[in-house]
């Protein structure tokens, strides 16, 4: 065998490998990604139990509950502020309505209407005896 034939070969095995180990499949790649979202979920969960005492957290959850965006938003802010030796101890509840209330006058306010059709809502008499009223 030649030097060519030998690299050659060297190259296919090397593709085959990295094929087997590096390439996965979709299944695999979208687990591995999952895991990493997961640890990474879990790594700012445990920071955030750290700065925060558990009213505070229970205010945030229940901010998670309602204004999912605005949490993520709140829980990344104090993050970034206790990374960067803005945040001395714990964040205790006032603390952090203090926070919260500073974001609140830094954001525009959001103009959402709920605009209700009485008329396509309505019910006729007919509509009353089909439900038993």
């Amino acid at each position: 065998m030649s030097d060519a034939d030998l690299e050659r070969i060297r190259q296919q095995r090397m593709a085959q490998m990295q094929s087997q180990f590096g390439g996965g499949n979709d299944a695999e790649k979208q687990k591995a990604q999952e895991d990493r979202q997961r640890q990474q979920e879990d790594a700012k969960n445990s920071m955030l139990s750290q700065l925060l005492d558990q009213n505070a957290r229970a205010r945030l959850n229940t901010l998670k509950i309602s204004k999912p965006e605005k949490a993520q938003m709140v829980e990344g802010m104090i993050i970034r502020m206790a990374q960067s030796g803005q945040i001395p101890g714990r964040l205790d509840d006032e603390q952090l309505i203090q926070l919260l209330e500073s974001l609140n006058q830094q954001m525009p306010k959001s103009n959402s209407t709920v605009k209700f059709d009485r008329r396509r809502a309505a019910m006729d008499s007919s509509d009353d005896e089909d439900y038993g009223l």
